[in-house]
């Protein structure tokens, strides 16, 4: 048996078994996630009701990978409920719990976490309690036994496991964070949970095409040679931009040095980071206006220093005759909006981190040669 087109012994004697078996995995695991909702719809709409009719703000929050969940969902939220969404790291809750919590709004904190033992995490959820006077809590988790799923608040409070396998033994969060993303999408849209199981068909046919169709092609970009990487996305996927440098980042141990920004940002000074040893990552969207924007910057980018490599992923074929390889994903692509899209795109960022990890000797399930980073921050001391 085979992950990523590698052998399991193989895989597991370059220490790459956990991170390639939960990348794969995906897909399977968005259909139980699916299951999994359905069978607890009841209990989480009762939730969701109640607990909506009184809420005034939406703080989505959690820490690294787990916080970059809200970037790509804020809008969708905000816009399904009419309240005003934001996403806040618990990292910057915790130093400056009085610029984001608010005594007199009544608030909804959906706190996203794998393991739910990062220190952060519980310190945002006491901090939220402490200082809003009626703040309700929705903790979507990977961890059964993790410290915030345990959390005790005397306010509301709804905890949604997702299946056990999202809970990666990796170093880099892959199929939990697009688990944690796919549920807070579905939960957005109970009401149409079943006609939202054909979109979701579709993402795990567009990841299993990218996990077998695009494998050697996604193989050879990652060979091309780059030290530095950046990832280009608007409106929900600036969110897979911004966990697709952080996991090429991770798995290379910092030896690629990444950034990520929207396509309109991009113009505004951090395009200097170009340079001959630069990869060039586009996520395009499938909104036509948006794209509009997207276009104008690829064709600007034939103005100054020319990257070592650009690529792009997008549901539909486009006419970007200066995008070195355009990884087309077929599938509906009319009717999948683009914050659903992100739960899919992503799959093509832990793939190339994946591959450049071999690339450079590095062990993809623990890349840190100086243990730097581990997969629960630790030394983090609350005050």
């Amino acid at each position: 048996m085979k992950y990523l087109d590698i052998e399991i012994s193989q895989l597991k004697a370059i220490g790459g078994f956990d991170t390639a078996k939960e990348i794969s995995g995906q897909p399977e695991l968005w259909g139980k996630i699916v299951d999994k909702l359905e069978r607890e719809r009841e209990v989480i709409a009762s939730f969701l009701d109640s607990t909506l009719k009184k809420t005034e703000k939406i703080i989505l929050t959690g820490a690294g990978t787990s916080a970059y969940i809200g970037l790509s969902v804020e809008g969708f939220i905000q816009r399904n409920t009419g309240i005003t969404t934001l996403s806040i790291a618990t990292t910057h809750i915790v130093s400056h719990p009085e610029d984001y919590l608010e005594p007199g709004v009544p608030t909804l904190l959906i706190s996203f976490a794998r393991s739910g033992n990062s220190p952060e995490s519980i310190a945002a959820a006491k901090l939220a309690d402490a200082h809003v006077k009626d703040c309700s809590h929705l903790i979507i988790t990977c961890n059964a036994d993790g410290d915030l799923a345990k959390y005790a608040s005397e306010n509301d409070c709804l905890v949604f496991l997702l299946p056990p396998e999202s809970n990666d033994k990796s170093l880099a969060m892959t199929g939990s964070y697009s688990g944690m993303l796919l549920t807070i999408l579905l939960m957005g849209r109970l009401d149409r949970l079943t006609s939202l199981r054909e979109v979701v068909r579709t993402l795990r046919a567009c990841a299993e095409e990218l996990l077998n169709k695009k494998l050697d092609q996604v193989k050879k970009i990652a060979e091309s040679g780059f030290t530095r990487a950046v990832f280009l996305g608007s409106g929900p996927l600036y969110g897979t931009a911004m966990e697709s440098q952080l996991k090429l980042q991770e798995l290379t141990d910092g030896h690629v040095i990444c950034k990520n920004d929207s396509y309109l940002g991009f113009r505004h000074g951090p395009k200097a980071v170009v340079n001959e040893e630069t990869l060039l990552v586009y996520f395009f969207s499938n909104n036509k206006k948006v794209l509009q924007y997207e276009m104008d910057l690829v064709r600007g980018m034939r103005i100054g220093k020319k990257p070592l490599k650009q690529i792009g992923v997008a549901m539909s074929h486009l006419d970007t005759p200066s995008v070195d390889e355009l990884i087309v994903l077929d599938g509906g692509a009319k009717v999948i909006e683009d914050e659903y899209l992100s739960v899919c795109y992503i799959v093509l960022g832990q793939m190339l981190a994946f591959y450049t990890s071999l690339n450079l000797k590095l062990r993809p399930d623990s890349p840190s040669e100086t243990g730097a980073i581990s997969r629960v921050v630790k030394g983090v001391k609350i005050y």
